[in-house]
């Protein structure tokens, strides 16, 4: 099973979910022991064939460190946090958690875009 690791423990990733917000951006990082890179990508590729088939999912990208990190992010795109919420709580989303190597991480997070003039739209 993986282990979940709160990237802001005074805002948890479970009470973001609870927010009347979107569209918002999951930012989900994944630490993976060394040589289980690809073991981990075949179960991830699971679990989001489950996320991309649930109402309001709008895109995912995985990304992986580079130089040998270990580290592996994905960002994902929702038409809101409820809908997010709405596909945590299915039942297929409580298997899809089991078969991570020991050792694996993940640190979930939601954001939305935010205006900076001149730099970037929200």
């Amino acid at each position: 099973m993986i282990e979940f690791v709160e990237v802001d423990e005074s805002t948890p990733y479970i009470r973001q979910l609870e927010e009347e917000t979107g569209p918002v951006v999951l930012i989900n990082t994944f630490t993976v022991p060394e040589g289980k890179t690809e073991e981990f990508l075949a179960l991830w590729r699971r679990d989001a064939a489950y996320f991309t088939g649930q109402p309001g999912f709008i895109s995912t990208q995985m990304h992986r460190g580079v130089g040998g990190s270990r580290v592996l992010v994905n960002v994902a795109v929702w038409q809101s946090a409820a809908h997010l919420a709405a596909a945590h709580a299915k039942p297929g989303f409580r298997v899809a958690g089991e078969g991570y190597p020991e050792g694996c991480t993940v640190s979930p997070h939601l954001y939305e875009k935010v205006a900076v003039d001149g730099i970037c739209v929200a």
